[in-house]
């Protein structure tokens, strides 16, 4: 890697950005191309001073939220966020670790979700990696998307992915339960949930980024939640949370029931219908 990738990858967007683009008049006395550094240390919210150092290579350790600031200033393609994201776990040397094996679940655990079919429920942790689930959750969110890749995570899939916006209709509520799940984990001590707020913070931006710094009430244990399924519509569900004990890392247990007579008679039509072919 160049011996300062992240500042000249910054510097090279900046002078790439037109000034039009962002609100800024583009005049003949100009000297330099695309936005000057002024410009978008104003954008970004920071000094020109660190803007400066950061470019120069001086400063190479920049909180996530300084470079999510940069990459909204920037209008960073989506691409673009997730190489300003590898740029700075290289240059930290992050990415030369490992990804965290997904702990085990226990054997009883298991047998717990067999019980609980055709409910739709799973198990997750608190980095918001969906770790095991039922048939019945498999039928509810396969169609969605959500359960795409070989990780799954729920706030992966709220804040980066926009089928996210059709699936839950209360989005920006949901936006705020899972960032605000995120700061109490890293609070605590999870390194997961903290690389992965650090990890949203730049390929999202301040979509995520002013609900984390902002959080301030742990996510409800038990309410209602609304999915628009692609063949059912839309369903009001209720769901519990269990926390399940004697874990290293905390994991707990999600089941969701149906919450009036239509989304029961929903459930119905998704579950059997699919689970008798």
């Amino acid at each position: 890697m160049a011996e300062n990738a992240l500042g000249g990858f910054l510097r090279a967007r900046r002078e790439a950005t037109a000034p039009s683009e962002v609100g800024f008049p583009d005049g003949p006395r100009r000297r330099t191309p695309g936005l000057r550094r002024s410009e978008l240390a104003e954008l970004a919210g920071i000094s020109v001073e660190y803007l400066t150092r950061l470019e120069r290579g001086r400063d190479r350790h920049p909180s996530s939220q300084v470079l999510g600031a940069l990459a909204d200033a920037l209008g960073l393609t989506p691409d673009e966020r997730v190489h300003l994201y590898r740029l700075v776990k290289v240059g930290s040397g992050a990415m030369c670790q490992q990804a965290a094996a997904r702990p085990e679940l226990r054997p009883t655990v298991r047998a717990l979700l067999d019980r609980l079919e055709s409910t739709p429920a799973f198990v997750m942790d608190a980095g918001d990696d969906l770790l095991a689930w039922t048939d019945g959750f498999r039928l509810l969110a396969e169609p969605t998307g959500l359960l795409d890749g070989d990780r799954p995570n729920l706030a992966r899939f709220v804040f980066e992915d926009p089928k996210a916006r059709t699936v839950f209709p209360d989005w920006e509520r949901l936006a705020d339960e899972r960032a605000a799940a995120l700061r109490a984990a890293a609070d605590l001590g999870d390194e997961v949930a903290a690389a992965l707020a650090d990890e949203l913070s730049i390929t999202v931006g301040n979509e995520f980024g002013r609900r984390y710094t902002a959080a301030a009430a742990l996510p409800a244990w038990t309410g209602v939640q609304r999915w628009t399924h692609p063949e059912a519509g839309t369903l009001t569900l209720a769901y519990e949370s269990l926390l399940l004990p004697g874990t290293d890392e905390e994991q707990r247990l999600v089941a969701y029931l149906p919450a009036d007579e239509a989304a029961a008679g929903a459930l119905d039509k998704i579950l059997y219908s699919r689970l008798t072919h």
